[in-house]
């Protein structure tokens, strides 16, 4: 396996390398820095240069930084494999990176729908006194322009029209099942975030009763947000089926892991990094 960001790259497929993403908003994951000696097993990311100074590998992207030695070190060598959580890298982490992208997804509809919650729930609080004040200005509207209004089956008059003909109990309804789907996509948002397995279930799940309303509004009217949506919905529920093997497809969760494991671990930073020397 090269190690990412070392390859040369290819002109019409180019890769987007995670691990330089991470690094360069989080700073390298460096090991050592502050012991006084180097042993043989820490030279997969710490080693010593003849002319006075140390390279140092991040543990997540690969690169070799030189720096000074510790003018005080503060312990006697680097601490040992099992005392160091080594940073996701890979396809583990490329995973991360794309569920959190979902959320992000998810953040927008949590907030569009809270907003739209409260309009309901405000709505149907004042559902009189705005009864009252829309019947006065729809009057007062057809005087100004000499006669009623005709059109009353078509554009926003109509829409304004079926919106008071509603009742104070459905429209409380309605809040509620729009509430109870925005905390449904909080839900998600939140368990992608931190890249939970339950979270991909549930979000194939959700996307996918989705789309068959999506397609049928089509069928209806078509637009560009229409279609947008419906094309990330499907990019979601075929990238959690395929990239991360549900309900067992590609061989599961068992296959996940051991695909994670690949670039993951201290077993894929030797694997990816110069020999090692085996003497004391």
């Amino acid at each position: 396996m090269t190690p990412p960001g070392s390859e040369r790259p290819k002109r019409f497929r180019p890769r987007l390398r995670y691990e330089l993403i991470a690094c360069g908003l989080n700073g390298h994951e460096l090991v050592g820095t502050d012991a006084r000696n180097i042993r043989a097993e820490d030279e997969v990311f710490v080693r010593n240069d003849p002319q006075g100074f140390r390279w140092y590998r991040c543990l997540r992207c690969d690169a070799w930084l030189p720096l000074a030695e510790p003018a005080a070190a503060t312990a006697p060598v680097p601490p040992d494999r099992n005392d160091i959580e080594v940073p996701l890298r890979g396809r583990a982490l490329r995973d991360r990176y794309v569920l959190r992208l979902i959320a992000v997804d998810r953040l927008v509809h949590v907030l569009v729908l809270a907003a739209l919650a409260v309009a309901i729930f405000i709505f149907a609080s004042h559902r009189s006194a705005l009864d009252h004040d829309y019947t006065r200005i729809l009057a007062d509207l057809q005087g100004g322009l000499g006669g009623p209004v005709n059109d009353t089956h078509h554009g926003i008059v109509s829409e304004l029209n079926k919106l008071f003909a509603l009742s104070a109990t459905r429209l409380y309804l309605t809040g509620a099942a729009v509430t109870a789907y925005t905390a449904l996509l909080a839900i998600e948002m939140v368990g992608l975030w931190l890249t939970r397995r339950w979270a991909e279930y549930l979000t194939f799940v959700e996307t996918a009763v989705l789309v068959p309303f999506e397609v049928y509004e089509l069928t209806r009217t078509i637009s560009y947000l229409k279609i947008l949506t419906l094309v990330i919905n499907l990019a979601v529920v075929i990238y959690l089926l395929v990239r991360h093997r549900l309900f067992g497809a590609r061989g599961g969760r068992a296959a996940e892991d051991a695909e994670h494991a690949r670039d993951s671990g201290w077993a894929a930073l030797e694997r990816t990094g110069p020999p090692v020397r085996r003497d004391a």
